[in-house]
């Protein structure tokens, strides 16, 4: 394999970089189906028929490039999203997009013609920034979301997730997944455990519980200036003491919380609002842990609202439970590889399709250990020494 791999790296990079790019924050805007992400997804074709991979798609919005039979069994699946949260980093989720083709490069150049079908995959809305549910395109085919429920979510300007696709999504597709014998998905490390570690490349072992709740505090809209403070009914109040003792719970716990999205009417400096909407996002180790977690937040938060005079609802609108990717097939590649393991509190399409077919993640060291910002980093010969791994542990299980 030639070894001027970090220079081909940059040069692929570089098509893909200015791509939704925000001037001023540095970040991306590259939500799902949108025309920043319709034109990677075009890049996803342009480069699969570079490479003479056939493009399918799964009715739901995911594409994949075939090296091998389309119709074939027991393929390797590969990849990642284009997607982005809004102004997030560069390389979370298009990483392991542009190393799968490099990966396949590096194959071809070594004369490596694998006995399996690999496939080569870029899935829709795995971050949930546009349509709230994250790895919507991964629940999808694996049948974890029901259609018609993933067909009427809407964006924030009211387009449902039918609208984007152009057509009702097509839901669990039973026959395309079960032609996938495993999955392994390269991802940017969202923490500083390779730095620690002073490895360029790790193997996850398991994703942390997480999910998603909304609560909807409603209160008694009323003029700022005219309104005693012993007369108020303000959401706010309640919102701003839940965001408090989550993150006081999840301290105690050892364990993640963030609220770090916010609706409020009527969004007026002078005005009492009227109502507030917050997300809570809780990750902890274990499921009794998480749930502990939010079932504490739920309680102070209700408690507060009675001292408040206002009105709480709470919806669950996600939760995915612990994910233990498959440990022999983590440590065939640890192995393989003479890479570190560790667990992630991210979440990851690998970590739904886990519940279906044996499942690996690489991580690329990421120096800053910041995700989700647009001070989101990696090497270029870090980078490329995850495509070089990638296309080690796709050899080990495409060709024997």
């Amino acid at each position: 394999m030639s070894d001027d791999l970090s220079s081909r790296f940059r040069a692929l990079w570089d098509e893909i970089a200015p791509v939704g790019r925000d001037a001023a924050s540095g970040g991306y805007l590259r939500y799902a189906l949108t025309g920043t992400e319709l034109e990677l997804r075009a890049w996803f074709r342009a480069q699969a028929q570079r490479r003479d991979l056939p493009v399918t798609g799964d009715g739901n919005g995911n594409l994949f490039a075939h090296w091998g039979d389309p119709e074939g069994s027991d393929a390797v699946l590969t990849g990642s999203h284009f997607d982005s949260v809004p102004h997030g980093g560069a390389y979370d989720g298009p990483l392991g997009i542009v190393s799968a083709f490099l990966a396949v490069d590096e194959l071809r150049a070594a004369g490596v013609t694998p006995t399996r079908p690999l496939v080569l995959a870029a899935f829709v809305e795995e971050e949930g920034a546009r349509f709230g549910v994250p790895c919507l395109g991964s629940r999808l085919l694996t049948g974890a979301l029901d259609a018609d429920r993933a067909a009427g979510l809407r964006d924030a300007a009211g387009v449902s997730f039918a609208e984007a696709l152009g057509d009702r999504p097509a839901g669990a597709r039973p026959e395309l997944l079960g032609r996938f014998g495993a999955f392994v998905e390269l991802h940017v490390e969202q923490g500083r455990a390779l730095v620690d570690a002073d490895a360029p490349v790790g193997v996850a072992s398991a994703i942390w519980p997480h999910g998603r709740w909304r609560f909807d505090v409603v209160g008694e809209g009323n003029h700022a200036g005219t309104t005693r403070m012993a007369d108020r009914r303000d959401p706010m109040l309640t919102y701003a003491f839940t965001v408090l003792a989550a993150n006081k719970e999840a301290r105690l716990r050892g364990a993640h919380a963030t609220v770090g999205r916010v609706a409020v009417e009527p969004n007026a400096t002078n005005a009492i609002p009227s109502k507030v909407t917050g997300w809570l996002d809780a990750r902890a180790a274990d499921p009794e842990t998480l749930t502990g977690l939010v079932d504490a937040v739920r309680g102070k938060l209700a408690e507060r609202a009675r001292r408040d005079g206002t009105e709480v609802t709470v919806t669950e609108e996600s939760v995915t439970p612990l994910v233990a990717f498959d440990g022999g097939l983590a440590k065939r590649l640890a192995t393989l590889l003479g890479a570190p393991v560790l667990p992630t509190g991210a979440g990851h399409d690998a970590g739904v399709l886990a519940a279906h077919l044996p499942t690996a993640m690489l991580f690329v060291r990421n120096p800053t250990g910041v995700s989700h910002s647009p001070f989101e980093a990696a090497t270029d010969d870090d980078c490329a020494a995850g495509v070089r791994a990638l296309a080690r542990v796709l050899e080990e299980l495409t060709c024997r």
